[in-house]
């Protein structure tokens, strides 16, 4: 039996704000939405995607999840990201790391990256 990654769910207080966000981030767009929840992709047939889903509580904790964005450049795309509304993040990095921690409008944390061309790199 195979299996593959289908999508990641994220808990959102605001799932329009978040959703539109993301979208901005990845450069994806909107494929499904009600009032309940939203799912984005880059396109409907590639997988995964991100479904947001509303609750009623705020984040209130550090992520046991996060996802890793390797860009081009590190350094442009940070500063356009907190241009769409993340914040730099402190979970305890350092300051000797290669990568970035940004948190959403929601506080959810991710991680900006160096460059890269492989999965084990």
């Amino acid at each position: 039996m195979a299996v593959s990654l289908y999508q990641i769910a994220i808990d959102a207080h605001d799932v329009k704000a978040l959703a539109r966000f993301w979208t901005r981030v990845l450069d994806w767009k909107v494929l499904y939405e009600d009032d309940e929840e939203i799912v984005i992709g880059a396109d409907e047939h590639a997988m995964p995607g991100i479904v947001f889903l509303l609750v009623p509580e705020r984040k209130t904790v550090k992520n046991r999840l996060h996802l890793d964005l390797a860009p081009d450049d590190q350094e442009a795309e940070v500063e356009r990201i907190i241009g769409l509304g993340a914040r730099r993040a402190d979970v305890g990095q350092g300051d000797d790391v290669t990568w970035v921690v940004l948190a959403d409008p929601e506080g959810n944390e991710f991680c900006v990256l160096r460059p890269k061309k492989s999965l084990t790199e």
